[in-house]
């Protein structure tokens, strides 16, 4: 796991073991506030070691961005905190999250000793939060999957996206043209930095080029699958297609973005053939 500090009070964990996916801690003189807890025992107990080796008042908060086990999986690390999480990450959870876990654990055996442990205060649209000198915003940001959250951290300008901002973004689980609003209120937030779910931080100076790609590729990956299905071509043809294609890249997190594409590709192609109407997709945008 690499640890990085990007404020006086602010740290990033990035894991070294699944996809670069990153939790954030911020300290303050009443407690810490961690979000998102890593999926496997090894790095989440790290970073939850080093959290309560530096906070006199421990964790007083968690903040899960999305229910997707690489953000939830490290919770029962935090006994004393409160978690808070969008509504429907409560729900998912609850209805799937133990089957999903067992499912994991007879894949993984790594994940032995992890147990789910859910969100236990939720939110809508928007909730305020403060702890000591910070004040955060949790907002909705729904698009990679329809329970995702940001944090902003007011003052910095921080905001801690979740998989909302990826580097490549990624909606098989959720929605594209939301994920496009999404991208789209992000870019009009005239924020100093984000904290990506996935890989590095993005700084001010290339916030504004990258939400403007990633939009760009949103258009694209849809005019491109639409084409095919005008064509009759079967879903095979996906396979043909690689990120530049659309102006993104494929060697972020270590060339998974190969596949999170394809995946984008194949959900639009679902979506397409299933509604039977090429014309309305296109003009949904």
């Amino acid at each position: 796991m690499r640890r990085e500090r990007i404020s006086e009070d602010i740290h990033i964990f990035t894991s070294e073991l699944y996809a670069q996916v990153t939790a954030t801690a911020i300290f303050t003189d009443e407690g810490a506030i961690v979000i998102d807890t890593l999926p496997f025992p090894e790095e989440s107990r790290a970073m939850a070691e080093f959290v309560y080796s530096h906070s006199q008042r421990g964790v007083r908060f968690v903040i899960n961005t999305h229910f997707h086990a690489d953000h939830v999986y490290g919770n029962y690390l935090f006994q004393d905190a409160v978690i808070i999480a969008h509504r429907q990450c409560r729900q998912k959870l609850l209805e799937i999250g133990e089957r999903s876990l067992r499912a994991a654990k007879e894949e993984t055996p790594e994940l032995a000793e992890v147990e789910l442990v859910i969100p236990n205060i939720v939110f809508d649209h928007e909730m305020g939060l403060r702890l000591g000198h910070r004040i955060l915003r949790l907002i909705h940001l729904p698009g990679h999957t329809e329970d995702g959250i940001g944090v902003l951290v007011e003052g910095d300008r921080i905001l801690i996206s979740g998989d909302a901002v990826m580097p490549l973004p990624y909606f098989a689980w959720g929605d594209r043209l939301q994920l496009r609003h999404t991208l789209q209120r992000i870019r009009e937030m005239n924020l100093e930095s984000i904290i990506q779910g996935h890989g590095d931080v993005l700084l001010r100076g290339e916030i504004p080029e990258v939400l403007d790609r990633h939009i760009h590729y949103l258009d694209c990956i849809k005019e491109y699958v639409a084409e095919l299905v005008n064509q009759g071509q079967s879903r095979a043809a996906l396979k043909h297609s690689i990120p530049e294609s659309c102006g993104e890249s494929s060697i972020p997190l270590d060339g998974l973005v190969r596949q999170l594409h394809y995946a984008n590709l194949l959900r639009l192609y679902e979506d397409m053939t299933d509604q039977g109407s090429i014309e309305a997709i296109l003009a949904s945008a």
